[in-house]
């Protein structure tokens, strides 16, 4: 696949994708959708949910279909960021110390229940987030590419816990939020799984170079002026919401930052290329605008007690400023 990738082929490339990963994971298009979005995009998606609703299997599944590296870190209280990242150990033989890499080494690292994980893990694992590297002693080491983190989170559960610092959601591209499937859905999902003991054989239907081909593509779709001063007003009406004629004093602490026009932008031009065209509409920035904004808007201590969610500022942010 070559950087000047055609918008329909990838369309269909990406659609057998979604194809495959529904016949493991019913119900969950939303999630599938998301997760492309980050692939494509080269950025950092948090998946909230109850257990039980198929968010390891969704990452697994994308893995192996795109042909990718997959490592999955267990995230506990005395986790410690040499289980990470590695270490250095000493070889009695060469009487010399060797480096050790430790599973973060991989294309799509799953950090499942990162909450769990104390401040010195979470530090670990934000630098290779941000910077693409690992430092291990005097080293300092580039992770594979492609290289994206795709991290859980149980909402429900608070004992030993560890919220995540806003620097680190921050890093995040995106943070989707995983739903009960409907009851249909779920009957299918008993047979899936009572007949299935593992996860179902997928095609793989892309490879590593494949998806870097895709991603390059993205890049290259085009974004006009008018729809990234778009992007930057939704963010700036988080921040100074009177100035888009909103009463959200009360409620929001601290609006997005300048990381999320960016992550807008990107996830625009992967949603673009997900449905096969070669510049972004309106449509694609307001289709990523809740994914991308809910986990950076901090809310006060009020909203918490009245019941207003992240997602419910959103939706007066976009309400609130006009469409280009």
């Amino acid at each position: 696949m070559s950087r000047a990738i055609d918008p329909t082929a990838s369309r269909q490339l990406l659609r057998d994708v979604e194809k495959e990963m529904e016949r493991g994971l019913i119900g969950q298009g939303g999630l599938i959708r998301g997760l492309l979005v980050g692939l494509l995009a080269g950025g950092h998606v948090l998946i909230e949910g109850v257990p039980g609703l198929g968010k390891t299997r969704a990452v697994n599944l994308l893995a192996r279909i795109c042909q990718l590296r997959f490592r999955r870190l267990q995230f506990t209280p005395d986790l410690l960021p040499a289980d990470v990242v590695g270490t250095r150990i000493y070889n009695q033989h060469s009487a010399t110390f060797e480096t050790v890499r430790g599973p973060i080494f991989a294309n799509v690292v799953l950090a499942d229940e990162i909450n769990r994980a104390p401040a010195k893990v979470q530090s670990a694992l934000l630098e290779t987030m941000q910077e693409k590297q690992v430092t291990i002693g005097q080293e300092s080491l580039p992770v594979p590419t492609p290289f994206i983190v795709f991290a859980t989170q149980n909402p429900i559960e608070q004992e030993g816990t560890y919220p995540l610092p806003e620097a680190q959601l921050d890093r995040f591209l995106l943070k989707l939020r995983v739903d009960y499937p409907a009851a249909a859905d779920e009957w299918a999902i008993v047979r899936l799984v009572i007949d299935e003991e593992e996860l179902p054989a997928v095609r793989e239907l892309l490879a590593r170079h494949q998806v870097e081909a895709l991603q390059a593509a993205v890049r290259g779709v085009f974004i006009e002026e008018r729809l990234i001063r778009y992007a930057t007003e939704l963010v700036h009406a988080t921040r100074r919401p009177q100035e888009a004629g909103l009463e959200l004093a009360p409620y929001v602490e601290l609006g997005a930052s300048p990381r999320a026009s960016i992550a807008l932008a990107q996830a625009a031009r992967a949603s673009a290329l997900i449905d096969g065209r070669d510049a972004v509409e309106p449509d694609d920035v307001k289709a990523v605008a809740h994914p991308v904004l809910r986990h950076r808007i901090l809310l006060t201590y009020y909203a918490d007690a009245e019941g207003v969610a992240s997602d419910a500022i959103v939706d007066q942010v976009l309400d609130a400023v006009e469409v280009p």
